[in-house]
């Protein structure tokens, strides 16, 4: 019973599991009906919602196309009519541009026709005028070959009498024509070159002195030179050969002269001597020792002097040599006129120039200074002072303005600045100053005599004086020879003359003097 029991349970079991399935499947059959045909539903509506969203797309395309193309037809009338202006406008320039170019062919074109009358009628005036020039020529050969017959001439004498006349004929205009080119050109730079000068003198002055190529010693008493000779003359020849100097003893009473040309030597002979002479003991060895010591003694003065020169001038140190080259000049002498005192006095009247002119006042000082340096040297170069002191500025490295003013202030380079020309006029005025220089009694009365020979040598020169020391040349024309103008144009040509011929200190006036007096007697 059990085991059928059991067997019923289990057919049971497996009937009622059997009827569960069955009853799923269907349930789920009918569940997938469902769910498909919602899926369908879906699908449907989906499509019909993706077809009335094509419809839509489309219609919105096809609107979007419309507005386009009436933008676009719109744009395209647009630009037709702004192209159509500017065609038009174009086409305005244009025919305005061709009218131009016709006018302007039409005016060359007339030009052009111009032009060919023009040169045909200069072709025409040319033949006519070389037709002309041969008979001119041909008349001028028969007058001059007449003229010559007539008086009886050659050529050469023909063409000097001719040229002899025109000069005689146009000389006054000349001379006039000269006369009034001076007055109007040179009165403002005249005036204003005085000014600056009588500025520049007025504000410095300085002492004159003058030395010779003897110095002058004086003896306690006349014992003294037996002792200066020496026995046989030992002392004297002793002194002469180690100082370079002569020395001069003659009558004249407790006096020896030392003569020499180089003053530096005889400076430092005639302190040897007065140190001999203060001492007593005179003798070769003692005159060497002195001598010696004399000229270490005459060397601290001249760097001393160097110096005092620099310091009194006032520019920038210079150079220890240039220093030393300095203070040599203070035993040199120009005309009688110490080389040192001068130079000082040029570079303060160049600076005191280049101070009213508004030019570099270190430069024309420091030129000026040096201007002279030259004559410091004896003969150990060949050339002149101007130069060789250029090259020693030079050497020193001195500026190439320096050395450019050092070599003009006698006119032998060209001036590179305004202040090389202050040099030269400062070193004119330094000269020219009355007393600054002497010279001798030929070289005197030789400058006057040639003076007074320039002037002679011209026409209508009756006499000549040169006066003032020869500072002034003063010359009497024949007045009815010569009028106002042509005395100015004389005066010109003499002093031209004096420049080109003479060297002589300083500054030469030339006066010419024309005077008519007319003397009648009553009885």
């Amino acid at each position: 019973m059990d085991v059928l029991y059991i067997i019923i349970i289990v057919l049971l079991a497996i009937i009622s599991g059997v009827l569960y399935k069955i009853g799923l499947n269907k349930g789920l059959e009918k569940g997938n009906k469902e769910f498909i045909e919602k899926l369908k539903s879906e699908k449907e509506q989906l499509k019909m919602e993706i077809e009335i969203a094509k419809r839509e797309k489309n219609e919105i395309l096809r609107n979007a196309e419309k507005e386009a193309d009436n933008i676009v037809k719109s744009a395209l009338i647009e630009s037709k009519e702004e192209i159509q202006k500017m065609k038009d406008e174009f086409n305005r320039e244009l025919k305005l541009e061709k009218e131009e170019l016709k006018s302007m062919e039409e005016r060359l074109i007339r030009r052009e026709e111009m032009i060919d009358r023009k040169e045909q009628n200069l072709e025409e005036l040319k033949s006519k005028l070389d037709k002309e020039k041969e008979a001119t020529q041909k008349l001028k050969e028969e007058l001059e070959n007449k003229l010559y017959e007539i008086a009886n001439l050659t050529m050469e004498e023909a063409r000097e009498k001719v040229l002899n006349e025109a000069k005689e004929k146009y000389e006054l205009e000349l001379a006039q024509k000269y006369k009034s080119l001076k007055e109007e050109y040179e009165e403002d730079a005249k005036r204003h070159a005085q000014w600056v000068v009588s500025i520049a003198v007025q504000r410095y002055a300085s002492d004159v002195t003058s030395e010779i190529t003897t110095s002058t010693i004086a003896l306690p008493t006349d014992d003294m030179k037996g002792r200066i000779i020496g026995r046989e003359g030992r002392n004297i020849r002793a002194f002469e050969k180690m100082t370079g100097c002569d020395l001069i003893i003659d009558d004249t009473p407790e006096v020896v002269v030392i003569s020499g040309f180089n003053p530096l030597r005889r400076e430092i002979a005639k302190r040897t001597l007065e140190a001999l002479v203060a001492d007593g003991r005179i003798h070769p060895a003692r005159i060497e020792e002195v001598y010696e010591k004399t000229k270490k003694e005459l060397e601290d003065i001249i760097k001393e002097a160097g110096k005092e020169a620099v310091m009194r001038v006032g520019i920038k140190p210079l150079h220890p040599e240039l220093v030393k080259l300095l203070g040599r000049l203070k035993f040199r002498t120009s005309y009688g006129q110490d080389v040192l005192e001068h130079s000082i006095e040029v570079a303060n009247f160049a600076g005191l120039m280049a101070a009213e002119l508004g030019l570099n006042v270190e430069l024309a000082k420091r030129a000026a200074l040096l201007h002279d340096i030259g004559k410091a040297i004896d003969h150990e170069v060949e050339g002149s002072h101007a130069i060789v002191g250029g090259q020693i500025a030079k050497r020193y490295n001195e500026k190439l303005e320096v050395v450019n003013a050092i070599q003009y202030h006698h006119n032998e380079v060209d001036p590179m600045t305004p202040e090389a020309v202050i040099v030269g006029a400062a070193d004119a005025v330094s000269a020219a100053r009355p007393g600054a220089r002497r010279e001798t009694l030929e070289n005197y009365i030789r400058r006057i005599e040639q003076l007074e020979e320039i002037a002679k040598g011209f026409r209508h020169v009756d006499k000549a004086y040169a006066i003032q020391a020869g500072r002034e040349l003063r010359v009497i024309v024949q007045p009815d020879k010569i009028d106002d103008a042509l005395a100015d144009k004389l005066a010109r040509d003499i002093s031209a003359q004096i420049e080109e011929t003479m060297e002589y200190p300083g500054v030469i006036k030339v006066t010419v003097i024309r005077e008519k007096r007319s003397v009648a007697y009553a009885s």
